[in-house]
């Protein structure tokens, strides 16, 4: 109870000192790090933004805003296997790790980016000597009563089309694997993901194991039995023109 209250207080003040402030920004509530880029945010690093409006609690987020003229909301990072990724239904929703390190910023959270406008997704895969990266021209994320479903579409990039085979698939997780099947995926391949029977993309698989298709796999870069050691997921929207909005 003393850590709620002291995070409470602590969200009071940071409101409080800050109301000055916002009114000197382009969008004093943030719905995402395009909106932090607009306000003139060049660096990348940790941001507050409020995914659900000005009325809605607010999320820290990491914004990277170098890749490809920036301002991604990056909702997923795997780098050193620090953090459990093998977590439950709940776990998933609310969001764990650290936006810094290793974190999963939350199935809620991602929902409400997908759908305040169009959103494209790109995925980062890197080895100590290679890099490739694909991205989504159609990337959406639907709410918990429909299974935080993922549509994505739209494809191109370096390191192969891997997430066609889980459009439309409901997400799952070690205790609630939705896709009635002989195999448990979520189960079987340790993680929480879009699986349909099972992957072709496992990033939130065990980090380093190359072996039965358990680790961080993208079928059509590094195929599914080599981990990659390094991933980002991040978002932005569609018609955002980072060349024209800063």
């Amino acid at each position: 109870m003393d850590t709620v209250r002291g995070t409470l207080k602590t969200q009071c003040l940071w409101a409080t000192s800050d109301v000055s402030l916002k009114g000197n920004l382009r969008f004093p509530y943030p719905l995402d790090c395009s909106q932090e880029m607009m306000n003139g945010l060049v660096d990348s690093g940790q941001a507050t933004i409020y995914p659900g409006g000005k009325h809605s609690p607010p999320v820290q987020v990491y914004c990277d805003m170098m890749t490809a003229g920036g301002g991604w909301t990056v909702f997923q990072r795997r780098k050193n296997g620090k953090t459990n990724f093998y977590r439950s239904w709940n776990e998933y929703k609310n969001g764990f790790g650290n936006i810094s390190d290793e974190f999963w910023l939350g199935n809620d959270n991602i929902h409400k980016l997908t759908t305040q406008s169009p959103q494209m997704l790109r995925v980062d895969l890197r080895t100590k000597h290679e890099h490739a990266f694909a991205v989504y021209r159609t990337f959406n994320v639907d709410k918990e009563q429909r299974e935080f479903r993922l549509t994505i579409s739209g494809y191109s990039g370096t390191a192969g089309d891997s997430l066609l085979y889980h459009n439309g698939q409901p997400f799952s997780t070690k205790d609630r694997d939705l896709k009635k099947l002989v195999t448990r995926c979520a189960v079987s391949y340790k993680g929480g993901w879009w699986y349909k029977n099972c992957h072709e993309a496992n990033l939130n698989g065990i980090y380093g194991n190359n072996n039965n298709q358990q680790g961080i796999n993208w079928l059509h870069w590094k195929g599914q039995n080599f981990s990659i050691p390094f991933t980002e997921m991040k978002l932005r929207p569609l018609y955002f023109d980072p060349t024209r909005n800063i």
